[in-house]
């Protein structure tokens, strides 16, 4: 039996090496069309900025290792330009000769990844413009930021490699602007969740243009839909495109937007070719509707599972969930499944949440408050996704969270969660365990919620009481306005101040000394609202609607 893998990196390397593991006596061929074989290219942003500081750490094998520990042949320099599903062969074409062979196979396997998407705007093609998706692209912004020495560069786009990068090249001593089209980062977050996000990174020096469209690279400046920004080094992060032309001239089926169409033993609709990757449509692990969701988790997986396939073996991909982590500085953004945008697109009907906890019990040094959004389900109670921003102890949450989606658990199922705890590690009621006891207390009717985009509409002539239980000195930092300040522990003794005919809608910090205060005003025949993540979230949110980004002037 003869397998060739066109592409290696994550899911064809995956699918070669597990191959070799299920048949000593396969045929394994890699044809790669660049130097590198398999690399981490999530790794590179922090090889720009100096935090990996040898090239070879990112090589993870080599032509040579491959044979010498599998037996696996590996081409480099090598494309594949021409399949012909009938006479099962690929032509093959050496990049820097231009010679072409073919191989035969008996099973092939497409690994072509992704390619960065370049904008069509002038100056997208100069020689200070840069995209980032393998070793030969980092090397080459290496060099220019060794020779050219810049002070200060515009990235482009702030999904998760943008930010990666902005952050890298902040490291390395550059003035660093971001530039998005949409309102906030990091698309898989909500937006205020990303509120945070902004006013950390910007904390940080990076400047912010937010709603706001490239028109034109001139020279050293980036101009903008709204102003410019003097720049001596632009990287493009604009998100990838599936990079299938190879599938689509042998008749593969691919989607509208151009993704490889495969079942769920990543087989294609051609007999013996099976396809991998960031290339290939996924199904949404929550809507079970098609998605292209670009990770190397999954496209490991997908390795592995085509090969299984091939060596017989019963498998099954079910799905890509969307769960990653990223580093900023010292903050950690963690999301997985569904955000609120995807849930109303997809016409779900969900309810939300939000908490502020310790990464570790308060009394232990060194802890911080993450903040973690979730959505469920309403008829179900299934977890539908969450979001993390804080520092220590995101990953680790965010991970329970994952898991619990994958296993299909309710949201009120956290509750129940027996998690490890020792005070520098966690709470006695970790972070987890508190979403669910939340959630069970908005599904049980013990609350009612609102929240903070509902906090402007709230009347304010009387026909509802608006209460903030902070303290006097919370207060004086900042409040909404309307709310009157009756502190926790005072409102036994205050209450015949509240009118008890008419609603009463309840702050404080975080949102738990508010659910206090509502469950005691229930107790004595008051309704009572509580606002989801409290005065921290508002602010939040309402800092990052009124705080005008940084100029140009500043980012340079």
């Amino acid at each position: 039996m003869k397998t060739v893998i066109i592409g290696g990196v994550a899911g064809g390397a995956s699918a070669a090496a597990r191959l070799r593991r299920l048949d000593e006596s396969a045929e394994i061929i890699i044809l790669e069309r660049g130097e590198y074989v398999s690399f981490a290219n999530c790794g590179l942003p922090y090889y720009i900025g100096g935090a990996i500081t040898e090239k070879q750490k990112l090589t993870l094998q080599t032509p040579e290792s491959f044979w010498a520990r599998f037996r696996i042949h590996v081409r480099v320099n090598s494309e594949g330009v021409q399949i012909d599903p009938t006479a099962k062969t690929v032509t093959v074409k050496n990049v820097k000769t231009g010679e072409t062979d073919t191989e035969s196979y008996d099973y092939l396997i497409l690994s072509p990844g992704a390619e960065p998407v370049r904008p069509n705007i002038p100056g997208a093609d100069g020689d200070m413009v840069f995209t980032l998706r393998n070793i030969p692209d980092m090397l080459k912004i290496k060099e220019y930021m060794e020779t050219a020495r810049p002070a200060s560069a515009v990235v482009i786009g702030g999904g998760y490699i943008g930010v990666e990068m902005a952050e890298n090249l902040r490291e390395a001593g550059l003035q660093v602007a971001i530039v998005e089209l949409a309102d906030h980062l990091i698309a898989p977050l909500d937006y205020d969740m990303a509120a945070d996000v902004h006013r950390y990174i910007k904390s940080k020096g990076i400047g912010l243009y937010l709603n706001n469209g490239v028109k034109a690279i001139e020279g050293h400046r980036v101009v903008l839909e709204n102003g410019e920004i003097p720049t001596d080094m632009v990287i493009l992060s604009v998100g990838v495109r599936p990079e299938t032309g190879l599938a689509q001239q042998c008749g593969i089926k691919t989607n509208p937007r151009g993704s490889i169409v495969v079942d769920a033993q990543m087989r294609t609709n051609l007999p013996g070719i099976y396809a991998v990757g960031d290339a290939v449509e996924v199904e949404d692990f929550i809507t079970k509707t098609p998605a292209f969701i670009p990770l190397a988790g999954p496209a490991n997986k997908q390795g592995r599972i085509a090969a299984d396939h091939i060596g017989g073996l019963p498998c099954e991909y079910t799905g890509t969930q969307g769960s990653a982590v990223l580093k900023l500085f010292d903050m950690t953004v963690a999301t997985t499944g569904l955000n609120e945008k995807s849930a109303k697109a997809k016409g779900i009907a969900y309810d939300k949440t939000y908490i502020y906890s310790g990464s570790h019990a308060a009394y232990y040094p060194g802890g911080t408050n993450m903040s973690i959004k979730a959505l469920w389900d309403k008829e179900t109670h299934k977890i539908l996704g969450a979001q993390i921003v804080g520092f220590d102890g995101v990953d680790k949450r965010m991970d329970v969270i994952a898991a619990a989606i994958r296993f299909g658990a309710k949201i009120t199922d956290l509750a129940q969660l027996e998690l490890c705890y020792a005070p520098p590690f966690g709470s006695a009621k970790d972070p987890v365990n508190m979403l669910g006891f939340v959630a069970e207390n908005i599904i049980t009717g013990k609350i009612k919620q609102f929240f903070w985009h509902d906090v402007e509409s709230l009347p304010r002539d009387g026909s509802v009481t608006l209460l903030d239980v902070r303290t006097a000195a919370e207060v004086s930092q900042g409040k909404i306005d309307g709310f009157t300040n009756i502190p926790l522990d005072s409102l036994r003794e205050r209450i015949q101040e509240i009118p008890k005919d008419r609603p009463v809608y309840v702050h404080c910090h975080s949102g738990l000394r508010s659910y206090i205060a509502c469950r005691i005003l229930l107790g004595k025949g008051y309704e009572c609202f509580n606002l989801a993540g409290g005065w921290r979230l508002y602010e939040s949110v309402l800092h990052e609607r009124t705080v005008p980004e940084y100029s140009c002037i500043e980012c340079k």
